[in-house]
């Protein structure tokens, strides 16, 4: 399996992390996933990829006003983030190019995955709320851990993804091939 890397060189082609590769300009900024010549579907996030593609509005404000970031690239929270988490958990099913020097190709990160979208999506929703418990947990309230534990426990994600992009009508736009 490919190893998460920034792939060097000019060559303009991504190393999937199924093995293929795609070239950049194959990854439109319409794009939220494809169908690979390895017959598995990768999902594929842009840095111009708004948060609000995976989380509600109101959550992301929170995330936002809570995380302080250290990045002066990247003053707040933002899709990088959300991405860098879940490329420190799944190092193998994640690679990401800096594209910032491809001025052709309309974004300046893209990540692809060996998840569909859909599966990335219930990726992000469970680590973001994994971090929500562990802030929660620092916040010295055993009263306010048990609720939140009590209350996740009832969560549903692949329940609330579902709503979520039938709300957000991503489902006409997921795939391209």
């Amino acid at each position: 399996m490919a190893r998460p890397r920034v792939p060097g060189g000019d060559d303009h082609t991504l190393e999937l992390p199924c093995g293929e590769t795609v070239g950049m300009g194959e990854l439109d900024l319409g794009m939220r996933e494809f169908e690979c010549d390895c017959g598995d579907t990768h999902a594929v996030v842009m840095d111009v990829h708004p948060p609000e593609r995976f989380l509600p509005d109101f959550l992301v404000d929170v995330l936002r006003e809570a995380i302080e970031t250290t990045s002066e690239e990247m003053p707040e929270f933002d899709t990088p983030h959300l991405l860098g988490v879940v490329l420190e958990e799944f190092p193998e099913a994640v690679v990401t190019r800096d594209a910032s020097d491809e001025g052709d190709v309309g974004y300046a990160m893209v990540w692809v995955t060996d998840f569909d979208s859909r599966r990335l999506h219930e990726v992000i929703v469970e680590l973001v709320v994994e971090l929500m418990e562990h802030a929660v947990s620092h916040a010295e309230d055993d009263d306010a851990l048990s609720r939140f534990e009590r209350e996740m426990i009832e969560f549903d994600v692949a329940a609330f993804v579902d709503q979520y992009r039938a709300e957000r009508d991503l489902e006409a736009e997921d795939t391209f091939v």
